[in-house]
């Protein structure tokens, strides 16, 4: 596992060279290590060489991660993935972060179900921002709503956007995330948080103002997809 450790080292390394290109400060930028698929040693790894925060698709994986892993402190976990009504309790439970808040069914259950002795649950709005038919998240239309609507509700935080654009279109989305996330801050000022950029494009999220990056392949290498949720 000790490739883990590089890889994470040489990802961090490349962000301060590019938030310094960008004359953004590097403690501005959270890398959520998306950890999906992947055993808790690789975890382990990567929480040894200092990583803190870690991104999961599947409600029962993250569950299953968070108990194991319970005595670690400052482990923060990011729910990214399609959350289902008849999951949510998973991740109210043990998730820090939801970045795939898409309908107001879905922040009502999280709301409700979050433990009164935790922290609000910190939860971004997922923007289909290339308008795919196979993607999750809201036409950025429904956004003004939708964000009031979620900026309402107990034991829940508004802290911004979150996006997934299609193949080849990085530029334009980033771009559209960007403007987006500036209107959304007029009304919700709090909602600062702009989570967009994996392996392959992250540099240019980090142009248009993603405070979140989202990287697995970068510091786990290729995942397998055997696991249920």
């Amino acid at each position: 596992m000790n490739n883990i450790a590089e890889q994470l080292n040489a990802a961090y390394h490349n962000i301060t060279e590019n938030c310094q290109k960008l004359g953004r400060e590097p403690a501005d930028v959270c890398l959520v290590a998306v950890s999906k698929t992947k055993p808790i040693a690789a975890l382990m790894a990567a929480y040894e060489a200092g990583q803190r925060q870690f991104g999961e698709n599947y409600p029962q994986e993250l569950q299953a991660k968070a108990t194991t892993l319970f005595a670690l402190p400052e482990l923060e976990w990011h729910f990214i993935g399609p959350l289902q009504s008849n999951k949510t309790r998973l991740i109210a439970e043990h998730a820090s972060w939801v970045h795939s808040i898409d309908r107001l069914k879905i922040a009502e259950r999280l709301s409700a179900q979050r433990p009164a002795d935790l922290p609000p649950l910190q939860v971004l709005l997922q923007i289909n921002i290339s308008h795919e038919d196979s993607k999750a998240g809201i036409h950025p239309d429904q956004l003004p709503g939708l964000a009031d609507a979620v900026a309402k509700l107990p034991q829940l935080q508004l802290r911004g956007l979150m996006a997934i654009p299609a193949p080849n279109d990085s530029k334009r989305a980033f771009e559209a995330m960007a403007q987006l996330s500036k209107s959304l801050q007029q009304q919700h000022p709090g909602a600062t948080e702009l989570s967009m950029g994996m392996s392959d494009d992250w540099p240019l999220a980090l142009h248009y103002g993603a405070t979140m990056i989202r990287l697995g392949t970068a510091i786990f290498g290729a995942r397998t997809y055997e696991r249920n949720e």
